[in-house]
């Protein structure tokens, strides 16, 4: 099945609107640990400028090794991740600085918008990954509208050829723009849209996964593997401490 394709149908065919999904995990116990000692990070080095792609292709922050490891499988046209990113990604970074957390981004493609985004953040360097992610959930409304107000656009694109569609959707929702003015020129963003293998790797990899640990909304949250039934941080931070983890 083109992966691609299909996710296009769907998603031209629907209003657009922000979403916030609940997770539709079964959240298992967290075992209890006592506080883990910090590890330290390499000389010259610190763990909330560490990032590493994972063999599931996510983005992880901080120590690639650590005991305690959080992974989001995030959209990047769900209003709740971007309330996630907004409230939680800095108190999150106090706890990867030990070295004991790490935290790992995935993603759970829903459409068209959200897979073009998804693109665009991996275009730069590896370690501006997950901060282009949050600049671009602060943004997630404007591009919304920006998509309303260009809409016959936004349909022909679905329309085009694979390697010019996602340039288009990225021009009908403004992102060109704004990767731009954060370091991703629109020669780069070109080149990356039109990488019709590697934006395939990544709605097939968001399927598979999605399908093999029964993931169907977003955010959802795993704690060393195990699916957890919360969305927000103030559920989150106290099944981390439960697991060991302690802010420096």
């Amino acid at each position: 099945m083109n992966t691609i394709r299909t996710s296009l149908k769907l998603a031209f065919a629907a209003p657009l609107a922000l979403a916030v999904a609940a997770c539709g995990g079964e959240e298992g116990d967290v075992a209890s640990s006592e506080a883990i000692e910090p590890i330290a990070a390499p000389d010259g080095t610190n763990w909330t400028e560490t990032v590493t792609v994972s063999e599931e292709d996510g983005y992880i922050l901080g120590n690639p090794d650590a005991p305690i490891k959080l992974v989001e499988y995030a959209s990047h046209t769900c209003g709740g991740c971007a309330q996630f990113a907004a409230t939680a990604k800095e108190p999150i970074k106090e706890y990867v600085a030990t070295g004991v957390v790490s935290f790992e981004q995935r993603n759970l493609v829903r459409d068209p918008i959200d897979l073009t985004i998804a693109t665009l953040v991996r275009c730069g360097a590896d370690e501006n990954m997950q901060t282009l992610s949050d600049m671009a959930w602060a943004q997630l409304p404007a591009f919304f509208n920006n998509v309303n107000s260009n809409n016959a656009a936004y349909q022909a694109a679905g329309n085009a050829p694979p390697e010019q569609r996602f340039i288009g959707i990225a021009q009908a929702a403004g992102l060109v723009e704004f990767f731009a003015a954060r370091g991703i020129s629109a020669d780069q963003q070109r080149a990356c849209l039109s990488d019709v293998s590697t934006i395939e790797s990544i709605a097939n990899n968001s399927s598979e996964q999605a399908n093999e640990l029964g993931i169907n909304s977003t955010p959802t949250f795993l704690l060393n593997g195990r699916k957890l039934d919360v969305i927000g941080w103030g559920e989150l931070e106290p099944l981390i401490q439960r697991a060991g983890a302690r802010q420096e």
